[in-house]
């Protein structure tokens, strides 16, 4: 009875908690550029250099978003390669733009790897590079070089011949050298009787 009267009590499991990494510092393309530098909408108001300096910190890209910066850092790498003060649209100006965005996203990834959205992005953004540079080297292999080096960009040659492997491709390649292998056997009597006649030729030719 006095067992009974006792409340049930349920043994408290310690569950150890997991330990949590600390993530590993990554450097960014962005780190090089200065807090002090102001954004890139207010750096050609003329009226900016009367205002306070708490005003100039606000405005600053110490107080500035990832997109924010990601202009600038877009606008310095086009200016390295534009043709002109106007040139908005050439070649190396799209290399240059996609070239800011393909950083972005390898640091991104480098933090979080299993963002599958974003890496088939930067795949498509890779891909679109890899045709201007080419279409470059082609037409214009002084400003391919130009724009390699400006953007420390590694280019490397495509194979000569390049084709998916699928599985359709693979059983239609099976079949045909199946085919392949079996009128082989069968022309193998003929081709054994010609053979036999061009040594009897040349035998009686040797005579």
């Amino acid at each position: 009875f006095h067992q009974a009267c006792i409340p049930f009590v349920q043994t408290a499991r310690c569950y150890a908690r997991p330990v949590r990494r600390k993530r590993k510092d990554i450097p960014s393309h962005l780190d090089d550029l200065p807090p002090t530098m102001l954004k890139k909408d207010y750096a050609n108001v003329p009226i900016i250099n009367s205002v306070d300096d708490v005003v100039k910190r606000l405005l600053s890209l110490e107080m500035a978003s990832q997109k924010e910066k990601m202009k600038i850092k877009t606008q310095q790498l086009v200016e390295k390669v534009r043709r002109s003060p106007n040139d908005n649209g050439s070649f190396e100006v799209q290399v240059a733009m996609l070239t800011a965005k393909i950083r972005t996203y390898e640091e991104h990834l480098q933090r979080h790897p299993k963002d599958k959205n974003n890496r088939r992005r930067m795949l498509m953004a890779i891909d679109r590079r890899k045709k201007l540079l080419s279409y470059l080297r082609r037409v214009r292999y002084d400003t391919f070089e130009n724009t390699c080096k400006q953007l420390n960009i590694q280019y490397t040659l495509p194979p000569p011949y390049c084709r998916r492997i699928t599985k359709r491709w693979v059983v239609k390649k099976a079949f045909c050298r199946k085919v392949f292998e079996e009128v082989r056997k069968l022309k193998a009597p003929e081709r054994l009787k010609q053979r036999r006649e061009w040594q009897a030729r040349a035998r009686a030719a040797k005579e």
